[in-house]
């Protein structure tokens, strides 16, 4: 127990620092206690808003009541069985969802897992036994996980791939084309005319693997015309077109899916986070015939699937139909559009650079005098902000994008709230220099 004089925080900085691992980097030193929708509590009392959201977790908050009632039921039944050797219900009402909306041609089949850098490596062991290739397309800035083969996926050194030498696979990195990196669709598809003409012959590649949005690079989008492109270079080359929509799904760009912008069909969809209410839990979904390229028994998991985090997403899916959540997110993504622009006429208001996204699912820059990246004013963003009862998320390339997370069902006096905050503190942050 701590010592009266010690606060509950300052006393689990100091068990962290002695018990975990010095690689986990925490953004806020804030130790949740409890949460309700958009707003959580420390276990010193204070209170915050919301905007991290387990990192896009909680597309419906904490403790969206569908969800724990779907949980809760769930528990009074059992909270365990292995699929592979015991299966159950839960996980097929899961597929069953899965195989009606997701935009996949024609039949689609599903796997569950516990997480989406799992359900990514199980995307490309499908591609590669469907094509009988091994090489991958993958994008800079993009993100896919940090095990071992998601970290060749994943398109940044530092902090994820710095020290681990050799990394497996065969995956060659291509420009992501956005406004932002001032890279065009045709510089992009340039890149891959020459990766093929001097690095290997397309019929080596078994994959591309592309966020429409990209998450950790700063909520970077592709446009339809570049999706588009992509599904034509794979059907022309017999690879496999994966989209990761680990982040960017489950509505959080105004449509479940974040590739349905461009109307495009890949050959599997990635996905996690917001698909389990906050329970462990991700999936891919594919067609037929690449998701049966494995012999039973290839795929599989021992907690893959558990019952109580598919009640969970039962729960998920049951808010989605109900309250119209595809419907508000878009109402909060001009919410956020709006408060992103009044940011610039205030006071300090030069800071906030490029506004980035794609329905809710939106980002604003932090800049110095000239426009270039501000990491510095972010962090000074971060911290005030957290002081002030409001937790933000850092991202991008240059760690100077400010992500917002918060759930599709937030209060929008919440996000007035947050946005007055940050108006507030924008003259502090042009003092940073």
């Amino acid at each position: 127990m701590p010592r009266d004089d010690i606060s509950a925080t300052s006393s689990l900085i100091t068990r962290q620092k002695q018990s975990v691992s010095s690689g986990i980097r925490t953004v806020h030193p804030v130790y949740l206690d409890r949460g309700e929708n958009a707003e959580v509590w420390d276990c010193d009392g204070k209170r915050y808003l919301d905007f991290v959201g387990g990192i896009g977790v909680l597309t419906l908050g904490h403790r969206h009541p569908t969800v724990m009632e779907e949980v809760t039921a769930q528990l009074g039944r059992f909270t365990h069985s292995c699929f592979n050797a015991l299966p159950h219900e839960p996980y097929i009402a899961v597929t069953d969802w899965l195989a009606q909306h997701c935009p996949i041609e024609g039949p689609a089949k599903s796997m569950l897992t516990n997480s989406g850098a799992e359900a990514m490596e199980n995307a490309l062991k499908l591609a590669r036994a469907f094509t009988g290739r091994s090489a991958v397309i993958a994008f800079d800035g993009g993100f896919h996980g940090r095990t071992m083969a998601t970290l060749s996926l994943t398109g940044k050194v530092a902090p994820y791939k710095a020290g681990l030498g050799t990394l497996p696979g065969s995956v060659h990195h291509i420009p992501y084309p956005c406004p932002e990196s001032g890279v065009s669709d045709a510089d992009a598809l340039a890149a891959i005319d020459r990766l093929f003409k001097i690095v290997a012959e397309p019929q080596s590649f078994a994959a591309v693997v592309i966020e429409p949005v990209q998450g950790e690079g700063g909520f970077r989008s592709c446009s339809p015309a570049f999706m588009n492109a992509l599904r034509q270079l794979c059907d022309r080359h017999g690879m496999i077109l994966i989209a990761d929509e680990i982040q960017s799904g489950f509505g959080r760009t105004g449509k479940m899916f974040a590739i349905e912008h461009a109307g495009v069909c890949p050959d599997i969809v990635v996905m996690g986070k917001g698909i389990g209410g906050g329970f462990p839990l991700a999936a891919l979904t594919g067609a037929d015939d690449v998701m049966s390229a494995m012999a039973p028994g290839g795929l599989g998991g021992t907690y893959s699937g558990n019952p109580v985090a598919c009640a969970a997403a039962r729960g998920v899916f049951r808010a989605f139909a109900d309250d119209n959540i595809l419907a508000r997110a878009n109402v909060l993504g001009q919410r956020y559009c709006d408060h992103i622009e009044k940011l610039r006429t205030l006071p300090g208001g030069d800071v906030i650079g490029r506004m980035r996204g794609i329905g809710a699912m939106r980002a604003f820059e932090l800049v110095d005098g000239d426009g270039a990246p501000s990491p510095k004013r972010l962090q000074t963003l971060l911290q005030l902000a957290r002081q002030n009862g409001l937790l933000l998320m850092p991202s991008g390339e240059y760690a100077n994008v400010v992500r917002l997370l918060a759930p599709l069902t937030i209060p929008f006096d919440q996000v007035d709230e947050a946005f007055s905050l940050i108006g507030r503190l924008l003259p502090a942050l042009a003092d940073v220099q």
